[in-house]
């Protein structure tokens, strides 16, 4: 068991995703972070889309109820068990009766906003709809589909006889291995939409060229972002259409939204661009306040950064088993 020690908000439990549920109005859900998530899980010997615990408000704080193996990715939050520092982007051994506490997100060349507590097994809550990720909208999923609370308790999946088990080792945070900025600034790849060519041609400059800040009024739903008014040539009035997370939607305001692991199925603004699905656990680790940029790609150019993503993580669970044999060896 995981008991919640803080008062914390926002935290919720996710695993990949909900996927094939659109048809019924249900999104996909699943952590912000993805890549951080799959890797807390190798690190764990998990399969790669159990599910964990999302954090991304601080300072957080819980209890292990039994001995067990945890990892922590996404956001180095300063953490310690029990007041003993541990290193981000790892896996650790705990006793029963230890508290781990998060504290804020540190600042440097890469801050990240949530991080991610993955325990050997996977957090044991039901299934729904496929998944054991939290959709808050619809209250589906996770622990009674809403966000954790003080005094919450999780249990864990079971140990699977025979499963690899944890490795106390490190790992290098993929936004440290596969950097992507612009002039100091993070940056996602993007591919025009279908209403792209509808924009004024200052205003398509403008998506390419501006910083976009990411408004306090982001959240798991939508990044609202602030910059240049995104302005179309003509008034544009469309009925609602099937969209899904990265898409960029531009109200009647010109300010962009661009839509996340939450985000509702159908939308009717029209779209100026599409995060690449290979950027989205960057855009997934932006900081309310801070600035990205778009950086504009093609059809080839998204298949080939998906390339690099799964060729990166084939890397990581190619020297996590060999470490593990190695380890068996001696």
């Amino acid at each position: 068991m995981i008991e919640i020690l803080s008062q914390t908000a926002l935290a919720t439990v996710q695993d990949i995703g909900r996927f094939g549920a659109l048809r019924w109005g249900v999104g996909t859900a699943g952590a912000m972070d993805r890549m951080a998530l799959v890797c807390g899980n190798l690190l764990l010997g998990n399969e790669e889309g159990a599910a964990a615990i999302e954090a991304q408000v601080f300072p957080f704080e819980l209890r292990f109820d039994a001995d067990c193996a945890f990892a922590l990715t996404g956001a180095d939050c300063a953490a310690t068990l029990d007041g003993v520092p541990l290193p981000p982007w790892s896996a650790a051994k705990t006793r029963s009766g230890a508290v781990l506490r998060l504290g804020l997100p540190v600042s440097g060349k890469w801050r990240g906003a949530r991080a991610y507590l993955c325990v050997a097994g996977g957090i044991d809550v039901p299934i729904a709809l496929g998944s054991r990720s939290t959709q808050l909208r619809g209250a589906i999923g996770g622990l009674e589909g809403r966000a954790l609370k003080q005094g919450d308790r999780l249990p864990l999946v079971p140990s699977i006889a025979g499963s690899p088990g944890p490795l106390e080792i490190g790992l290098v945070p993929p936004a440290l291995a596969m950097p992507l900025e612009v002039d100091g600034c993070a940056a996602v790849r993007v591919l025009p939409a279908a209403e792209y060519d509808c924009f004024t041609q200052a205003s398509r400059d403008a998506l390419w060229s501006a910083s976009w800040k990411i408004t306090p009024q982001s959240d798991r739903y939508g990044f609202r972002l602030a910059g240049p008014n995104l302005e179309p040539l003509a008034p544009m009035e469309m009925r609602s259409h099937g969209i899904v997370p990265g898409v960029i939607q531009v109200p009647h305001g010109g300010q962009p939204i661009v839509q996340m692991c939450d985000a509702q199925p159908s939308g009717g603004y029209p779209k100026i661009g599409t995060v690449i699905e290979a950027d989205l656990w960057r855009l997934g680790q932006a900081p309310i306040g801070s600035s990205v940029r778009f950086i504009e790609t093609d059809w080839d150019g998204a298949l080939a950064a998906g390339d690099e993503t799964r060729n990166w993580l084939a890397e990581v669970r190619r020297l996590l088993d060999l470490y593990r044999t190695r380890s068996l060896g001696r």
